[in-house]
């Protein structure tokens, strides 16, 4: 289609950085501005964002809809779209597991175009180029391809199978993130003996090594409150194919030691591991 209206669902950090690169393409990039913070109505202002009144007149005017919301919410919104009959490309691009992802399409399916979609990277911001990973039927997949095209969100076409990106974005979370949440709980081990600066040195022997850049836990700590419901997905997703599931589910519990310090930009390292300590 031609210049496409655009519909996001809802404009968190990422989702709102990605509607701005979507906007190149599109006519227009809608969000609902209902019940909304603060800080999400600052963060899609920033990002040039067309706020409407309603969910229902975001769904008539949107060709295309993208959900990046938060794990949890991702089957309640998609029924809110549902019953609103939505007959666009639905672009489902949350972090939950693959059947989940087939519910969806399944409750949107007999009037929208459902697209399976996984970010994989940081928001595109300051340089940085997340890829989308799309599967799904062709026409719709096209679709949404085209929307990003020259654009710093990048596409990986993944074939027909709905479920084949959501499993491949939490494939990679599984290790992407469990691994910081790893390195906090080896500093705070030596942080408590007092090696914490011995074991950065160790670590700076090797190459790639996450153990070497402890600051990073701040940034995971103030991010947990989005990463710990990833992590139940992916354990959910584990088990649904007959692996172990339990690391990634205590990675889930590790990381709701932090869910006080959401997006707290201010967190230090002594902060995040004092939270860490905490029962």
């Amino acid at each position: 289609m031609d210049q496409p209206t655009v519909g996001i669902l809802h404009p968190g950090s990422m989702g709102a950085a990605v509607a701005a690169c979507a906007a190149t393409n599109a006519a227009s990039v809608l969000w609902c501005e209902a019940g909304r913070s603060p800080a999400t109505v600052a963060r899609a202002q920033h990002f040039g964002l067309t706020g409407v009144a309603t969910l229902a007149e975001l769904l008539d005017r949107s060709d295309i809809v993208i959900s990046l919301c938060p794990p949890a919410a991702a089957e309640d919104l998609a029924g809110k779209v549902a019953g609103h009959a939505f007959t666009g490309v639905y672009v489902e691009a949350n972090a939950i597991n693959p059947e989940r992802t087939a519910r969806i399409a399944d409750l949107l399916g007999t009037t929208a175009a459902v697209v399976d979609g996984g970010v994989i990277g940081s928001p595109p911001v300051g340089g940085k180029t997340p890829t989308l990973y799309l599967s799904g039927p062709t026409a719709a997949v096209t679709t949404v391809d085209e929307l990003f095209a020259g654009t710093d969100v990048q596409t990986g076409l993944l074939g027909a199978e709905i479920g084949k990106a959501s499993a491949l974005k939490l494939a990679y979370a599984s290790f992407q993130k469990t691994s910081r949440v790893l390195v906090a709980l080896s500093v705070g081990l030596a942080h408590a003996h007092g090696v914490d600066q011995e074991l950065v040195k160790v670590a700076a022997r090797r190459s790639d090594s996450y153990l070497a850049e402890p600051e990073y836990i701040a940034k995971a700590a103030a991010r947990a409150w989005r990463w710990g419901p990833e992590m139940e997905e992916v354990a959910d997703t584990l088990a649904a194919v007959g692996l172990p599931p339990e690391m990634l589910r205590a990675a889930a519990a590790t990381l709701a030691c932090w869910n006080d310090a959401k997006d707290d930009a201010e967190l230090t390292l002594a902060d995040a591991l004092t939270r860490l300590a905490q029962p």
